[in-house]
């Protein structure tokens, strides 16, 4: 089964019409993306969208063999005219089949937002999922596949939890080419949009691009272990849960712990909280060993300053002459702990942590000291990881990343 993209973008486009945004401004060119629509085999056309002929001609192929037009949602505006000689649009009824003459046959799948994703299998067995804008498969764990879709086509970036029931579901697994379509001027184009849809083991591919399902191709590969740095309030810790949006379980590991009778921490961790996908497992401890140890879903550890704050108390490191004892002795053992379950972990694990250093130098020996043995830790860290990232005024610089 052969799948042309005539567009990738959301129904209002890339860049959409009229809006003056940095996103915008740039998707000019090969970075512009038409409303999502996909040519099946040169007969079944699914979404209609304005120049639709006109996009299947740039990609090579002729839509005068279409045989079903069938859309996956409602069409805000005026409705899109149909070209001379293509059969009349319509929808399926959820959880109804359609035979197509071309030998195809069609799967309406109910979504939880309005619109219907569909279920396409090729006279070659091959099979297709598509899911309509901000659309995830309805239910708790989404469509229950006999076994994983060759391709899927879904809203990545919004809608990451509907990547994650399919992954829950078996609908998506090691070999299916997920593809990142719908995408807005909410994620910035180019390469970023790249990263950030291999974070979640998919693509974005440019409009007019032909992909056959069931093909080898080298699907993208997520790091196992990822550092994340960044100063407060860079938009590190929302990077490092982008990461992951797309896993089915995840667990939240938060070295914060509690701080009695502050109001203002209290707030700041429940906000933390609130935007994490209802699904994940929150664990607050500073035992990090352990869990590296244990097989299970992939962990992000939030973060390894605060993890230090308590290495450092457990060490007696801001005592000087308790430091200068054995105080150094004891954070580094720690330290090295940390650092060798790391490398030996078999878990999916993100790591946060601060990037101090560039600033001020402390007033005080103490602050002295955490600075310095968090930019050790930092360092070591790093080189134990084969994917590091900075994040600065919420943009991520990529220092570190794992060969092609």
């Amino acid at each position: 089964m052969e799948l042309t993209l005539l567009g990738t973008g959301t129904p209002e486009g890339l860049p959409r019409p009229g809006c003056p945004c940095a996103a915008c401004a740039v998707s000019v060119g090969p970075l512009a993306r038409a409303a999502t629509s996909v040519l099946v085999d040169g007969a079944l056309l699914l979404d209609l969208t304005p120049g639709a002929v006109l996009a299947g001609a740039r990609a090579g192929h002729s839509l005068g063999g279409v045989r079903q037009v069938l859309l996956t949602h409602p069409h805000d505006g005026p409705p899109v005219e149909l070209p001379p000689g293509l059969p009349a649009a319509g929808r399926v009824p959820d959880g109804r089949e359609l035979a197509v003459i071309s030998g195809h046959r069609v799967r309406a799948v109910a979504m939880d937002a309005p619109g219907t994703g569909y279920e396409v299998t090729g006279p070659d067995g091959s099979r297709l999922l598509y899911l309509p804008p901000g659309g995830a498969p309805a239910g708790t764990n989404g469509t229950v596949a006999r076994r994983p879709y060759d391709v899927v086509l879904v809203d990545v970036l919004g809608r990451p939890e509907a990547l994650a029931r399919l992954r829950a579901s078996g609908a998506v697994g090691p070999t299916t080419d997920v593809i990142a379509v719908h995408l807005d001027h909410t994620a910035p184009p180019g390469s970023e949009v790249e990263r950030r849809c291999a974070s979640a083991g998919a693509r974005a591919v440019p409009d007019g691009t032909t992909v056959v399902a069931g093909a080898y191709r080298a699907l993208p590969d997520v790091p196992r272990r990822t550092l994340v740095l960044g100063g407060a309030r860079s938009g590190k810790s929302v990077e490092a849960e982008q990461r992951l949006e797309a896993f089915p379980e995840v667990v939240y590991v938060a070295t914060s712990g509690t701080r009695e009778g502050d109001a203002e921490w209290a707030q700041r961790i429940g906000l933390h909280r609130d935007r994490r996908p209802a699904g994940w497992r929150t664990v607050e401890t500073c035992e990090l060993v352990p869990l590296l140890e244990q097989d299970g879903p992939p962990l992000l550890i939030d973060c390894l300053a605060l993890w230090l704050t308590d290495a450092m108390d457990r060490a007696d490191a801001w005592d000087e002459a308790l430091w200068l004892a054995d105080g150094r002795k004891k954070l580094r053992a720690r330290a090295e702990g940390l650092l060798a379950a790391v490398r030996a972990t078999r878990r999916t694990v993100v790591l946060v942590s601060n990037e101090v250093g560039s600033g001020v130098v402390p007033a005080t020996p103490a602050g002295r000291r955490f600075r310095d043995e968090l930019g050790r830790l930092n360092a070591r860290m790093a080189g134990e990881c084969e994917h590091v990232l900075l994040v600065v005024a919420g943009q991520a610089l990529v220092l570190k990343e794992p060969p092609r």
